[in-house]
């Protein structure tokens, strides 16, 4: 049986070709279609109980025309996903989409609906200006009721699902890296190839590159692609470490790494995904300097914090180590 392969072709040995970045709208595009079909994703039952009886009716409604519950979603909901991506970010650039970008998605909706949602998105289409404001207001207001109180815990588990795949490339070169994606990504001849339910494609890479996405709110079918311009090409895949009890509480994550490390050094590691001096870490923690340094220097002989000297300063940040064990601790 012929398989539906979409393949991202790149320059042998280019492996500047291939970077990581996060997608708040792909996130809650996905949460979206969760919401729809609850019973096909038991990793966000903790999620769901937590959020569903925030959800703004009128808000949520709209989304789910536009989105629909399964297959293509207009490219317009997702930018080209960066390593700074913020949710705000995406708020902007959805204000501004081209009017011509919009009535193209929605036509692209149109063939793929029927009835009463087909006769919506055609009354949007119709519009795409108005169709643009209603969708970013309703995009917002998702975003605030479903994903917002849980974006410090999600965003942390696709930081460190990328800073271990980042280490992957180092210890296990790009091929180990990508066959290690999803059981439907494979890597040969310059090539990485997924598998998808009912799409098949090849792509030039050269010179654009493509970008890996992991993803929390990932569909059943675990990965998805971006391919139409003028998004780069991107592959979503699911993020590792990603259990029922993902959103829980951040304090009680905190309190689950302070049985292991230790209040203090729990308190050091979780405030780790930036570089700060030893005094700044000492005062965030309330700490005296000495003290601080002890707790850093036993943090980084275990491996979850690197240090580096800048001139009369020395600069922490959490390693591929210290970002895995957050990562699962949230």
């Amino acid at each position: 049986m012929d398989r539906n392969i979409v393949e991202f072709h790149l320059a042998p040995g280019d492996v500047s070709a291939i970077r990581f970045g996060v997608s708040p709208g792909h996130e809650l595009c996905n949460a979206i279609r969760v919401l729809q079909r609850p019973e096909e994703h038991p990793l966000q039952w903790g999620w769901l109980r937590s959020v569903r009886s925030t959800l703004p009716g009128d808000a949520f409604d709209l989304m789910r025309v536009v989105i629909g519950a399964e297959g293509y979603f207009p490219d317009f909901f997702t930018a080209t996903p960066a390593w700074d991506m913020q949710p705000g970010d995406e708020f902007a650039r959805l204000r501004e989409v081209p009017a011509e970008l919009v009535r193209a998605d929605l036509a692209k909706m149109i063939a793929r609906s029927t009835g009463e949602r087909q006769r919506a998105i055609r009354r949007m289409h119709d519009e795409p200006l108005r169709a643009r404001a209603m969708i970013a207001d309703a995009f917002e207001q998702m975003w605030q009721a479903v994903l917002a109180p849980v974006w410090p815990q999600l965003e942390r588990i696709l930081r460190a699902d990328i800073a271990v795949r980042s280490r992957r490339i180092a210890t296990e070169g790009l091929g180990g890296m990508v066959g290690s994606l999803h059981r439907t990504v494979e890597w040969g001849d310059d090539a990485v190839r997924v598998e998808l339910r009912m799409h098949r494609e090849a792509l030039d890479c050269r010179g654009s590159g493509l970008v890996l996405v992991p993803a929390v709110m990932t569909w059943t079918h675990g990965c998805s692609v971006l391919t139409e311009p003028p998004a780069q090409p991107t592959l979503f895949y699911p993020a590792q470490g990603v259990t029922e009890t993902w959103a829980r509480d951040p304090g009680s994550a905190a309190a689950a790494l302070g049985a292991l490390l230790g209040p203090a050094r729990a308190e050091i590691l979780l405030a780790a995904h930036a570089e700060r001096t030893t005094s700044q870490v000492a005062v965030d923690a309330g700490l005296a300097i000495s003290t601080a340094s002890h707790h850093l220097a036993v943090l980084r002989g275990s491996g979850l914090v690197a240090s580096r000297r800048e001139g009369a300063r020395v600069l922490h940040l959490r390693t591929p180590l210290g970002e895995a064990v957050v990562g699962a601790a949230l």
